[in-house]
């Protein structure tokens, strides 16, 4: 189990360039499974979870090849459907949680798509009824074996439909488009999610041929086609570690600069982070965090009451960036309200930064009020075990504002989701070192 040492209390300085978006990743890596033509894709995050799924459609019999950094060509013209139903496979599978998503492929293209239990974080439950029903409302038929936690959808032919979702499921309506690009007639998917990963999805699959109008609302319309062909595609910043870099400047009262984020696919994150007093100035497309010399202020709401940050499918505010406004609102001039409504153990990581002297009352598993130090108080250093991955940064974050040593343990959840984060911060003038 690898580990951190954080020596905390260094102001940070210059400029960092935001990785490949992980979330979009996973999506995008499945969709080469649609076509037997090449497929180039680049800004690819060297991250693990993405690394896992590169490997997991290698032993498919994709072929791949390395183009450059975060650069590859996939081509799926040869599938090894036999690893499919691999005890091997249940083993690759059952490791990665982005593994779900090439079962609407597989299931598009031949017929069947089969996939153990996937794996992940300790965020709480995230069920796969949302999938399993879209591809059923298709035409496949659903199998699932107890024993082996081995789900499986089969079909000779899918058929367009009209589908209601139960909810806005962003893996979900990935899995069930690119089940029914290849399906015959009009497929309709009311109350679909329309984050900007997915509409990079929609996008790249239009370009290799497929019908889809409507992105980026939640009612998409897909007139199937019988095949598609090969494309290139580059992939968008990671809003979430964007999100992380402007809450790190803020803690550490740090000059930072985030390059080329995209704003126009930020949506609500520049704002909500305004909402905690921190300045966040457009660049052309570069965020530019000035030192907060004298910390920043929570805003209250119209009527004077506690301000309360919650998450929502987009264009709300994503919940993998609740648990950073969460920590920089330690070090706040205020009080603010957290509400985790879509996972239900994403808060369960403050019992660290109350070891840490962080003034928080967790109310219940979905709730926690921060009552801010305004940089009166310092954290103190400690002894943390990353629990997941946006955990695991935001803790990160807090070791590097407080005073002391720290210690991060199980940092192999953090690699999942962050290229080479030690090498980076270090860059910018943290004291990180990474003890094996």
């Amino acid at each position: 189990m690898g580990t951190f040492k954080i020596e905390g209390g260094h102001k940070l300085k210059g400029s960092i360039t935001p990785q490949g978006a992980k979330n979009e990743a996973l999506q995008i890596l499945c969709a080469v499974l649609l076509t037997p033509e090449k497929v180039v894709i680049s800004n690819i995050p060297d991250i693990v979870d993405v690394n896992k799924l590169i490997n997991l459609l290698e032993n498919f019999g994709v072929k791949i090849q390395k183009n450059g950094q975060g650069s590859y060509t996939f081509q799926a013209d040869d599938v090894n459907l036999e690893y499919l139903e691999s005890e091997r496979f249940k083993v690759d599978g059952s490791g990665l949680r982005g593994s779900i998503m090439i079962v609407g492929p597989l299931l598009a293209r031949f017929g069947k798509g089969y996939i153990p239990k996937p794996g992940g974080d300790k965020i709480g439950r995230r069920r796969l009824d949302t999938h399993f029903e879209g591809f059923m409302k298709l035409g496949a038929k659903f199998r699932f074996n107890k024993e082996d936690h081995f789900y499986g959808v089969e079909a000779k032919t899918l058929k367009g439909a009209y589908m209601l979702l139960d909810e806005a499921s962003v893996t979900g309506t990935a899995n069930i488009v690119m089940a029914a690009v290849l399906a015959e007639g009009k497929t309709t998917i009311y109350n679909a999610a329309c984050e900007p990963y997915l509409q990079q999805l929609c996008k790249m699959l239009n370009r290799m041929g497929a019908k889809i109008t409507g992105v980026g609302s939640n009612m998409l319309h897909i007139e199937g086609v019988k095949e598609l062909g090969g494309t290139s595609h580059r992939m968008l910043p990671d809003m979430i570690e964007i999100g992380s870099w402007i809450g790190l400047a803020a803690m550490t009262k740090s000059e930072l600069t985030i390059k080329g984020v995209s704003w126009d696919d930020l949506g609500v994150i520049p704002s909500v982070f305004r909402k905690l007093g921190i300045t966040v100035e457009r660049q052309g497309d570069d965020i530019h965090i000035p030192e907060h010399k004298n910390g920043y202020n929570v805003q209250s709401f119209i009527d004077g009451s506690i301000l309360t940050i919650s998450d929502a499918p987009w264009p709300g505010f994503t919940p993998d960036l609740l648990s950073i406004i969460l920590v920089v609102a330690t070090q706040a001039n205020g009080s603010l309200l957290i509400h985790q409504k879509m996972f239900e153990s994403r808060l369960f990581f403050v019992d660290k930064l109350i070891d840490m002297g962080a003034k928080i009352i967790l109310c219940d598993p979905h709730r926690a009020t921060v009552i801010g130090h305004d940089f009166k108080s310092d954290l103190q250093a400690t002894t943390m075990t990353s629990p997941d991955i946006r955990a695991g940064v935001s803790l990160l974050i807090a070791a590097l504002s407080a005073k002391g040593t720290s210690t991060i343990h199980n940092i192999e959840q953090i690699d999942r989701g962050y290229e080479r984060i030690d090498e980076r911060l270090q860059a910018i003038g943290a004291k990180i070192i990474r003890v094996d």
